[in-house]
């Protein structure tokens, strides 16, 4: 805990700490530990920022927000609504988009619509990456055999360990088979899924079986390292700092000791160990979550797609008929937008500026 903590306290020392909190596990933790410790030194109380869209209503996550901010006792609360989502192709997002062409994630283009409202100082506290730092990693998909009682170990439990001790071809070829089986992207052409699914393969299998191998893992991938960046530059043009510490490098490093050469027996075990003092025990073993695909593609994303000529997606790759279709959707899937982004920035000469 005291690395987390020496992660957060240079961003409650830039007040005012803004702490970006949809009510899920990780922001709650990151929010928990961040007002006891303000508390403790006699800094400013950190001030939760929440995204609200109420005509998405699996995005509601209000009955969770209000008992963390209410168990912690924050009297600022900073909640911000977008009553018809915040679209990646709505007014702010084409806004950024024009300036900094395509980044990844794609999603960062509709965080301008938040940042501009802090003020232009102080500091963001985020949550990126609890899922995976604190979630199961590839050892725990062994040492859940021995951990539980072997009168319930079932067939599946056994060939599931099996494979996570498998050597790394067997385990490449079995992830390709399973990308394979779910056909997460049914606008790729035949061959250009195929060999997607064969790069992403041969880069999930590479992860290591220690827990401290798998969390310096986590760390050096090229799709986080690129995340932590572009949303550092993008913070940085509102004057606003970006700290995301359960990613800071001596917190995971910290946690991978703590948790021992398997990993905590859960997710919510690690929640326990970690915050169990700060935060009530509902919200450590929550299983559920909120998703924002819908309020990310509205309107102005099919409003696009209806209109779409195929222009800016190369066709011996992608199928643009089908790529359609899936913005039309009633949820579309969120692996489609760096593709919607693309093609939005080819049919309008409007880009000014540069990537970031």
């Amino acid at each position: 805990m005291h690395a987390l903590e020496a992660a957060i306290l240079p961003a409650l020392v830039r007040a005012p700490c803004f702490v970006a909190f949809s009510g899920g596990r990780d922001s709650s933790a990151v929010l928990a530990v961040a007002t006891d410790l303000a508390r403790r030194h006699g800094l400013p109380d950190p001030v939760p920022v929440t995204e609200l869209y109420p005509g998405i209503p699996e995005s509601d996550e209000s009955e969770w927000q209000h008992l963390v901010v209410a168990h912690l006792g924050l009297d600022e609360w900073v909640r911000l609504e977008f009553g018809h989502g915040n679209d990646l192709l709505g007014a702010d997002a084409q806004a950024s988009l024009r300036r900094r062409g395509l980044i990844w994630p794609v999603a960062l283009h509709v965080k301008t619509a938040v940042l501009a409202r802090l003020g232009g100082s102080g500091s963001l506290l985020t949550g990126e990456g609890g899922d995976e730092v604190l979630g199961r990693r590839r050892g725990y998909r062994v040492s859940r055999t021995w951990r539980r009682d072997p009168r319930s170990l079932r067939p599946r439990d056994l060939r599931t360990a099996g494979s996570a001790l498998a050597p790394r071809p067997y385990r490449r070829v079995r992830e390709r088979v399973r990308f394979d089986r779910e056909a997460l992207q049914p606008w790729l052409r035949p061959e250009t899924r195929l060999r997607h699914h064969r790069l992403l393969s041969a880069d999930l299998a590479s992860e290591p079986l220690t827990t401290a191998g798998s969390l310096e893992w986590l760390l050096t991938r090229r799709a986080a390292a690129m995340a932590t960046h572009n949303y550092t530059r993008l913070v940085a043009d509102y004057g606003v700092s970006l700290h995301e510490p359960l990613l800071d490098a001596t917190f995971v490093r910290s946690l991978a000791a703590a948790a021992g050469t398997w990993g905590f027996v859960s997710r919510t075990a690690a929640m326990r160990e970690l915050f169990g003092a700060l935060l009530p025990d509902a919200v450590l073993e929550r299983r559920t979550k909120a998703y924002f695909n819908r309020a990310f593609m509205g309107e102005e994303t099919r409003a696009f797609a209806r209109s779409w000529d195929g222009t800016g997606v190369d066709p011996e790759l992608v199928d643009v008929g089908i790529l359609a279709t899936e913005w039309l959707a009633e949820v579309p899937s969120a692996m489609s937008t760096p593709l919607l982004h693309a093609a939005w920035l080819s049919s309008t000469s409007a880009h000014t500026g540069s990537a970031l």
